[in-house]
């Protein structure tokens, strides 16, 4: 099991199980204002995440498609949610993760969007939509 909380403790989480899928970085310009660089996070099944704390998540809603939640408490980014019916997950922020989750960086997303103080050269693969 997994383990994560925000910065002040507030909202903690547990995955059950391994992470299915790699996290993803997020370059758009709503990631990096959510942020305050780009979003690493990753699908993790809404089945095999419990929230504790969850009257401490504030969700913004930033556009038709998605919602954004954070600590009301600490400001801390903790979740992107789309809005689509029967969605089976939730992308949760790697920096909410106490330990080593094992995972890797898989993609660079949004990358036409990213901001120009910073270069990406780590050799993973880029792409300019999901």
């Amino acid at each position: 099991m997994l383990k994560g909380s925000c910065l002040c403790g507030a909202v903690r989480i547990e995955v059950a199980g391994e992470l299915e899928h790699a996290p993803e970085a997020c370059h758009c310009s709503q990631c990096r204002k959510q942020s305050g660089h780009f979003l690493a996070a990753v699908n993790v099944r809404r089945t095999a995440l419990t929230i504790h704390g969850e009257d401490k998540v504030s969700w913004y809603r930033s556009s038709d498609k998605v919602q954004r939640g954070f600590c009301s408490v600490c400001g801390s980014s903790l979740f992107w949610y789309p809005l689509i019916e029967g969605y089976a997950f939730t992308s949760v922020a790697m920096g909410l993760f106490d330990s080593s989750t094992g995972g890797r960086l898989a993609k660079h997303t949004f990358v036409g969007d990213k901001g120009d103080y910073y270069d990406l050269n780590d050799g993973v693969p880029q792409s300019d939509s999901y």
